[in-house]
């Protein structure tokens, strides 16, 4: 079953259809419909205690209904601003129920940061952990916009019952240090004093369901909007390409997908398309027990949490970014750890260097594949095979079901280039995103009519060979890859430029030595005439203003910048002088 066949010089899965039927139906009926035949079965799982469909389904509806009560009605924005915990799936389909799009939101952004995406997409409720930084930093940020409902989530009701007391009386479950009365509901009393009935509502498949936050190919962020037909049709693409064979299984039977069986352990962020589509909504389409790992990074040593839940929980599918994948690979204590439950295993975000790929499977016997995607496709476009002897180490795979790649010319991003040459991927299928949030000329500006299909230029240059296997080989976007995360030189270069001492500043992404595929920022710096400033100045400035990751790791102060004849810096210049003196490859 997972061999492949030759058709119009491409390889294509036996196992997997060149055309898919996708139900139309909001993005909640998956929910509704687990509920309805599984609804004895285990959904999220954390800290060892579970809670079942049934029991998660009706508290979004409890949901919906407050939010219905607060004024949320169909086409308004309501924001999920959580780390991967178990409230989280509750908001997300509550706020769906309610007839509301959804805008997920990086846990770790500062309030500068969230309060440009709650304006941007006019959000009037929000869903914020209980914690003292995550629920001040939603106060702060919410000021100036039209939020007026903010929803506390604590995590004590999903605790295990001694835990939680524990917890409790000894002040280890966290709080905000203070609340802002006249917007602050707590999720615990919105699911304990409404009934579980949702609101009736008149849902178009082809609507927005979820605004994810995107740089694109510009390095603007801007509101990716995915319809539910995008997410619906992205997941059962997802699910017809993954097909273990029988030497590539154990202990997962041979097959596909199992229904109401599979664990999947929630590593990856879910307010990121790679998480929220791979993880939580397939978890939920299979009727799958959801792990929640709000940081998958805890424990002494860094990650041994994450080790100790895989174990503890028997999880099957793990979604990681690369450096993830190294980092369990390479973790002191990984042999204490039953990792055997691990099969399927996808990675996405970066390039997957095959010495890690073999020392993770290594480590843990399961499978590895890679795939590629983008926000703007919810995510995947392409997936490796999913077994050991059609996978190819260094490319990102083959378009997936009812899905048309297509290399084309740089320049105007029309003219196909002839198989082997290189150019920038355009993505032609049923995942590819309504559009940009409120802004056409952006969408505009990434969209092409070709052979009279709608194709999404991705900004990615590479090649595909005679097979349909394509190899990205350098990144048309500005964007700096930090462990999967993406940071944007302009964003950082906003907050650079607001420092007082700061005369002009360009911010470029360098290969860390140890691991060339993840990526940090460097700050290169003009200063004002006079100032003086060090390079902890300048990152302790940049502290509070914006995530740690985005943050510049290093700072350099330079007397002038290189730059084009019409006054642009030019930041891939800067890049390879800086690996050139280290005697780095560009």
């Amino acid at each position: 079953m997972g061999d492949l066949f030759w058709q119009d010089g491409a390889a294509w899965p036996k196992s997997a259809r060149k055309s898919l039927d996708y139900p139309r139906e909001p993005l909640f009926a998956m929910l509704d419909r687990a509920a309805d035949k599984s609804g004895h079965l285990p959904f999220t799982w954390f800290m060892g205690q579970t809670r079942t469909y049934r029991e998660m389904r009706d508290d979004a509806n409890r949901v919906a209904a407050f939010l219905n009560k607060r004024g949320i009605k169909e086409g308004d924005v309501v924001a999920v601003f959580l780390p991967n915990v178990p409230h989280f799936p509750v908001a997300f389909f509550g706020a769906l129920k309610a007839g509301a799009r959804v805008v997920t939101c990086n846990p770790l952004y500062k309030a500068g940061e969230l309060n440009h995406q709650l304006t941007d997409t006019g959000a009037t409720a929000v869903f914020v952990l209980d914690h003292p930084v995550f629920t001040p930093t939603c106060y702060e940020a919410i000021k100036g916009t039209q939020v007026d409902t903010v929803i506390v989530c604590n995590l004590k009701p999903f605790l295990p019952k001694v835990k939680a007391a524990i917890g409790g009386l000894l002040g280890m479950v966290p709080k905000s240090p203070y609340y802002e009365e006249d917007k602050t509901f707590f999720y615990h009393k919105v699911v304990s004093e409404h009934d579980p009935t949702a609101p009736t509502i008149t849902v178009n498949p082809d609507d927005t369901a979820v605004l994810i936050y995107t740089g694109g190919t510009t390095g603007t962020p801007k509101g990716a909007e995915l319809t539910h037909m995008n997410l619906i049709s992205n997941i059962l693409q997802i699910s017809e390409w993954v097909f273990l064979d029988e030497e590539d299984a154990a202990p997962h039977p041979p097959g596909r997908i199992r229904h109401g069986e599979e664990v999947f352990c929630g590593a990856v962020p879910w307010y990121h398309s790679y998480g929220l589509t791979l993880t939580l909504l397939m978890s939920v389409w299979y009727a799958g027990q959801l792990v929640c790992i709000p940081d998958p990074r805890s424990g002494d040593p860094p990650l041994s949490d994450l080790l100790r839940d895989i174990e503890k929980s028997k999880a099957t599918v793990l979604n990681c970014v690369p450096a993830l994948y190294a980092a369990i690979a390479n973790h002191p204590n990984v042999k204490d750890y039953d990792l055997s439950s691990i099969t399927i295993c996808s990675s996405g975000a970066a390039p997957l260097p095959p010495e890690l790929a073999k020392n993770f499977e290594a480590v843990t016997g399961a499978l590895l594949f890679e795939g590629y995607g983008l926000t703007e496709t919810s995510p995947v476009t392409h997936i490796n095979p999913t077994n050991r002897r059609f996978r190819k180490f260094g490319s990102i795979g083959l378009p997936v079901s009812d899905t048309i790649c297509k290399i084309v010319d740089v320049e105007t991003g029309t003219n196909e280039m002839p198989i082997g040459e290189i150019g920038e991927i355009a993505i032609h299928g049923p995942q590819v995103m309504k559009g940009y949030y409120n802004k056409p000329d952006e969408t505009e500006n990434v969209m092409r009519e070709i052979d009279e299909k709608r194709y999404f230029l991705t900004g990615d240059i590479g090649h595909m060979d005679g097979l349909g296997y394509t190899y990205i080989s350098d990144r048309k976007k500005a964007m700096i890859n930090v462990g999967g995360l993406k940071a944007y030189p302009r964003e950082i270069e906003d907050v650079l430029f607001g420092h007082p001492k700061v005369k002009i500043a360009s911010v470029v992404g360098l290969p860390r030595e140890d691991e060339p595929s993840n990526e940090y920022p460097k700050a290169f710096i003009v200063l004002k005439e006079g100032e003086t400033a060090t390079e902890k100045e300048i990152i302790e400035w940049c502290r509070p203003r914006m995530a740690g990751y985005k943050r510049p790791k290093e700072v350099e102060f330079v007397d002038e910048l290189p730059m084009s004849n019409v006054g642009k810096v030019l930041r891939r210049v800067l890049r390879e002088m800086e690996l050139k003196k280290r005697a780095m490859s560009t």
